[in-house]
């Protein structure tokens, strides 16, 4: 029988060796066993419970060992106290019942659905235990949690500038930067980060992608290992390294076992309001979205500007993830248009709900009973603008036909895609060009394309180990920007952010292609690139300037695609289409 001395302090890492020594070689013969642990016993019995993760996996990548005589009552013992003790695959961090947002103040009426939201409360930290691989050994800063107004990791090296040739690209950072023309090919920017590679500091990604290598190279132990010093690392709150172990953990243990529960704060599990809200906040304080969104809005524009005068309505196919956001915005502006606003202005949105994308899409899926249409509509009566609305629920992107659309001659054609088409398989069947062959069925005045701009995950485009890293590099990207947007502190309309993003780290739907492979798949089926117009780049730089400099702004003289860069690292990118049998007036 195992019996355990009290004792105050904090469970050491010879405790946790001891439990973990207990699971795999328990002992032939013992009576008696004494910790000095007992008050951090608990967490010890979640890390123990932690490695059935891994059984049915291990017994399947190695050769049954010799059996090893234990004594009936360890045997016992382990039956029993599992029983009493939540499985880590259960809930892998102690949730608890959330309740609602307490933050908010007593006379709003936001809430939290609690029913379909985990882990909204904060983890206790637990010793660490350090991996005993040198590649592997963290720096000391790493070892701690960092207080929540601690600087990301690099955000210190901000105070110093450096420039440099790019290749024939403009770049504007954010803030301090200053301008220049394009064409000039130029760095601007005060980023320490410019064009490099180096990823000091992610000690997060040091551990999840070696974790990833050992389970696609069939190596239990080594997998077991680093699970175990990831769980004591992870937090979802603390700084983007702590953020990004806990989400990477997550996805490891869903890839492990399916029945994993994965579920930090999304957009479905909260209320309409207090997802508008969160959208609203993260436009303010991030141009992830609002940048390439500036640029469509300005873009179409300029577009409707130049356009023959018999081409008076304009009609928008929105196949995006702003959920409405983006257009208020656009709607201003063409109230301000010399000749005034369209007669008509038709607004087509693809919803990302279709009978072959779920909750898991990342960005795509609003909470139950969110309804933008009239929101937005309220908005344009305001400004005395006809608009009118169709959304197009449950049609799936790979089903879109002219006639869903239903254009008219006397109407302006323009198609604004952001962050959705990476969702459309690029393999067999080849949906994205079929999809883009559609989009040139439906004869645009312009297409509007922003995507991810990173190199594939799916199965097809390499190994696990492969496409997890790059999935990681993508979120960490997210994490380590909302902790500098909002300045460290912690956030529900930020945690919200980021576990949508953290869905991609699980959707197998996430199958991003780099910028020159989407624009030889634009060339390919009949499109034509053009440059963005000076106003949409003026605005683009203006907009940029109001966020953190590690923000930039790169542009292609190649094919004038603006591309969207953190800390030297490119996000995205923004490109202008047209048809090449037609022929733009001076833009």
């Amino acid at each position: 029988m195992l019996s355990f001395v009290s004792s105050k302090k904090n469970i050491t890492p010879n405790f946790i060796i001891l439990m973990v020594c207990l699971c795999h070689y328990p002992p032939s013969s013992s009576s008696s066993l004494v910790v000095n642990d007992q008050t951090e016993c608990s967490h010890a019995f979640s890390l123990f419970s932690f490695s059935f993760i891994l059984f049915s996996w291990k017994m399947t990548n190695e050769e049954q060992p010799e059996p090893i005589p234990t004594s009936d009552h360890i045997l016992d013992w382990l039956e029993d106290s599992v029983s009493f003790l939540p499985s880590f695959l259960d809930d892998p961090y102690g949730s608890g019942d959330i309740g609602c947002y307490q933050w908010w103040d007593q006379d709003q009426d936001f809430t939290c659905n609690s029913a379909n939201s985990t882990h909204c409360n904060s983890v206790p930290v637990a010793s660490v235990l350090t991996p005993s691989d040198p590649a592997l050994q963290l720096s000391d800063s790493s070892k701690k949690r960092k207080s929540p107004d601690d600087p990301a990791p690099g955000e210190a090296c901000n105070r110093r500038s450096k420039s440099q040739g790019d290749g024939g690209e403009e770049a504007v950072a954010g803030k301090k930067s200053v301008g220049s023309k394009k064409g000039a090919g130029k760095t601007t920017g005060n980023n320490c980060n410019n064009g490099n590679n180096s990823k000091e500091g992610r000690w997060a990604e040091q551990l999840l992608n070696p974790c990833a290598a050992a389970i696609t190279a069939g190596n239990p132990s080594r997998v077991q290992h680093l699970l175990y010093v990831l769980h004591e690392l992870a937090s979802p709150t603390g700084d983007a390294n702590h953020r990004l172990a806990d989400h990477g953990l997550r996805a490891l243990s869903h890839h492990l076992s399916s029945s994993v529960s994965v579920g930090p704060i999304t957009f479905s599990s909260t209320e309409p309001r207090f997802f508008q809200r969160s959208l609203l906040k993260f436009y303010e304080v991030s141009p992830w979205f609002v940048f390439p969104n500036n640029i469509s809005n300005t873009s179409i524009l300029q577009i409707l500007n130049l356009a023959p005068s018999q081409l008076r309505n304009l009609h928008i196919l929105d196949i995006g993830v702003s959920h409405g956001v983006q257009w208020p915005t656009l709607l201003e502006a063409l109230t301000s248009r010399s000749g005034g606003p369209p007669p008509l202005v038709r607004l087509t949105v693809v919803s990302g709900i279709d009978a072959d994308q779920n909750s898991d899409t990342p960005f795509s899926v609003p909470p139950p009973g969110d309804n933008f249409s009239a929101r937005l509509l309220s908005f344009a009566k305001s400004m005395n603008i006809n608009l009118q609305i169709n959304k197009l629920d449950n049609h799936p992107l790979q089903n879109l036909s002219p006639n869903l659309i239903n254009s008219s001659p006397d109407e302006i054609l323009i198609v604004s895609a952001q962050f959705r088409l990476h969702h459309l398989n690029h393999n067999s069947p080849d949906e994205r060009t079929e999809f883009l062959k559609v989009l040139r069925k439906m004869q645009p005045e312009a297409v509007i394309l922003t995507e991810n701009n990173m190199n594939c995950s799916c199965s097809n485009c390499g190994d696990f180990s492969t496409g997890f890293s790059r999935r990681i590099d993508y979120l960490w990207k997210f994490l380590d920007s909302t902790s500098v947007a909002f300045k460290g502190r912690e956030s529900e309309e930020r945690r919200v952010m980021e576990g949508e993003a953290a869905k991609a780290l699980t959707y197998p739907g996430e199958m991003n292609e780099g910028k020159e492979k989407w624009c030889e798949r634009m060339r390919g089926v009949g499109f034509s690139g053009e440059a963005f117009g000076e106003d949409t780049i003026d605005g683009a730089r203006a907009l940029l300037r109001k966020y953190d400099s590690n923000w930039e702004m790169r542009i292609e003289e190649k094919d004038g695609c603006v591309g969207l860069w953190w800390k030297g690292q490119p996000v995205s990118f923004s490109s202008l289409w047209r048809l090449e049998d037609i022929k733009p007036n001076n833009s």
